[in-house]
């Protein structure tokens, strides 16, 4: 599907077509991370888990950080039909590694039938666990707070600092603080745990934003761009401190239905990240205050949601 959207979108003879196209793609690119998601937790469980999504939710939130940067050069280089022909080289490659490398994770013994009967009783199962709708919930929080500042970036380095064309640098130096908390994190939650650290993720992010805003209160909601670059820093690195534990939290009860838990949570935290993160990107004013306090906001609501799930039912 990946494929075909890619192909339509890099022959496209009209702005609509290209839009099919992308369709086409993200119906294709939802796949693999669920899949991603599934493979996980069926070979690993616990803080195994967690150390292991540490390093995979470090990529999905990395790479589009590092995207325009790379699309940029592309463009530089070449027409735009040269991004499209990328994804594709990268598409081939790895639909090639995948069938050639991946073994089969799901034992015979696990396999449901693909009726509506079996499916609806996992669907309730997932739906039903206090655990897995807490940490949803609060990983679909935290997240937005992520795609709102996707959504302002731009605005923000542009409009307010001025950065012209080195936005992309900025951009990506930014999720390097990511990387290395999702490094260390993958270190840290076999011998801390993995709602330990997150608890203290959100924590830190919660204290740093609140902190952030009350000085931006005092300066009309403006600051230096070096002030900014620190609290995104650190506000990133809480990040990668939290993404991969909670995701691995909520996976954590559902070994004999992984695929269906993966499609369920995922699809639940994209859809309340993404609307989330479209507000704060709506309100943004020219100011840092909604970028800031969204983070404050929904890092103390993700920390309420956490400690929902953790209460015995």
């Amino acid at each position: 599907m990946f494929l075909m959207g890619t192909l339509l979108s890099m022959g496209a003879w009209s702005y609509p077509a290209m839009l099919a196209g992308r369709f086409l793609q993200g119906i294709g690119a939802a796949g693999p991370r669920i899949v991603c998601l599934a493979l996980i937790r069926d070979r690993y469980a616990g803080r195994d888990m967690a150390r292991v999504m540490s390093f995979i939710f470090a990529i999905f939130v990395i790479v589009p950080t590092i995207a325009p940067a790379l699309g940029q050069v592309i463009l530089l280089v070449s027409g735009w039909r040269a991004i499209f022909g990328a994804l594709l080289a990268f598409a081939i490659a790895g639909l090639i590694w995948f069938a050639s490398r991946q073994p089969e994770t799901l034992t015979p013994e696990q396999r449901i039938p693909l009726s509506i009967g079996p499916i609806a009783a996992a669907v309730r199962e997932v739906g039903g666990n206090r655990r897995a709708v807490g940490y949803s919930v609060a990983a679909g929080l935290v997240f937005g707070g992520f795609l709102g500042y996707l959504n302002s970036a731009q605005q923000i380095f542009q409009e307010q600092f001025q950065v012209g064309s080195l936005f992309p640098a900025y951009f990506a130096a930014l999720s390097l603080a990511f990387a290395a908390a999702s490094y260390l994190n993958g270190r840290l939650v076999l011998k801390i745990g993995m709602r330990k650290l997150a608890e203290s993720s959100l924590l830190g992010l919660c204290i740093l934003s609140a902190g952030f805003m009350i000085a931006l209160f005092q300066s009309e909601g403006i600051a230096p761009l070096w002030a900014f670059l620190a609290w995104g820093a650190a506000a990133f690195f809480c990040l990668g401190s939290v993404f991969g534990n909670v995701n691995a939290l909520a996976m954590e009860p559902f070994g004999h239905v992984a695929g269906i838990a993966a499609a369920l949570i995922g699809s639940f935290t994209t859809l309340t990240s993404l609307a989330l993160g479209g507000v704060i990107g709506q309100f943004y004013d020219g100011t840092l205050l909604p970028l800031v306090g969204g983070f404050a906001v929904l890092g103390i609501a993700s920390l309420g949601a956490m400690y929902w799930a953790g209460r015995d039912t």
